[in-house]
């Protein structure tokens, strides 16, 4: 299943960045965005689909700290 990044994929992973109900999701992990975010991201929206692809991790997943 080796699927290949794209450019358009990695435009719509950035708008996922940039999305404030995930950045919200992201950062607090709990509450109505986070439900949402978790419910709505693989059925629904393109952002969350490619954020997926190109970093491995839901949407709503916490971003690991280094």
């Amino acid at each position: 299943m080796n699927e290949t990044i794209t450019e358009h994929d990695r435009k719509l992973a950035e708008g996922c960045l940039k999305c404030p109900a995930c950045n919200h999701a992201r950062k607090k992990q709990r509450g109505f965005l986070f439900w949402f975010v978790k419910k709505i991201e693989g059925a629904f929206c393109p952002q969350c689909k490619a954020y997926e692809k190109v970093y491995g991790r839901k949407a709503h997943e916490k971003i690991p700290q280094e």
